[in-house]
């Protein structure tokens, strides 16, 4: 069965349903790029009336780790996945619509073929920029992520 968008929010409605509360919806994906879009409403907001980090963090790991998860299933290998790290910078308040784009696809592969060739947990750095309507960036979120084949 092919993964989509349209399969990665049912899993983010059952299994991450902050996310889907605050309205945070993968739009494409690919084996190189996720687009995720999430808009700025009350239920989302901080006391600056703009949208609140962790609602933006969301919406960029999303982007990320929807390709991870579809690369790592492609394997049909057992392999986990998780965040080891991350870091982010606000560069404008985040209101109205905030677009997170990830292009990093192109990494997971090899991270995966090398912890399925030596059986070492592998790491990776994928970035996600998130840009309103005007195509401003409001932030930029850095993710870690390490796989592993499991035992």
């Amino acid at each position: 069965m092919a993964v989509n968008s349209s399969k990665i929010n049912t899993f983010v409605f059952f299994k991450l349903p902050s996310a889907w509360w605050c309205g945070v919806r993968l739009k494409y994906l690919d084996e190189k790029k996720a687009v995720a879009t999430v808009t700025h409403r009350w239920f989302n907001q901080n006391p600056f009336k703009s949208m609140f980090w962790a609602v933006q963090g969301m919406a960029a790991e999303l982007t990320t780790g929807a390709m991870v998860s579809t690369q790592i299933r492609n394997t049909g290998k057992k392999i986990s996945m998780l965040v080891q790290n991350n870091n982010a910078n606000f560069s404008k308040k985040a209101t109205g619509k905030i677009t997170f784009t990830c292009e990093d696809g192109h990494l997971i592969a090899q991270a995966l073929e090398r912890t399925i060739a030596t059986g070492d947990g592998q790491t990776i750095w994928m970035k996600a920029v998130g840009v309103n309507k005007e195509g401003i960036v409001v932030s930029t979120f850095n993710f870690e992520w390490t796989v592993r084949l499991k035992s």
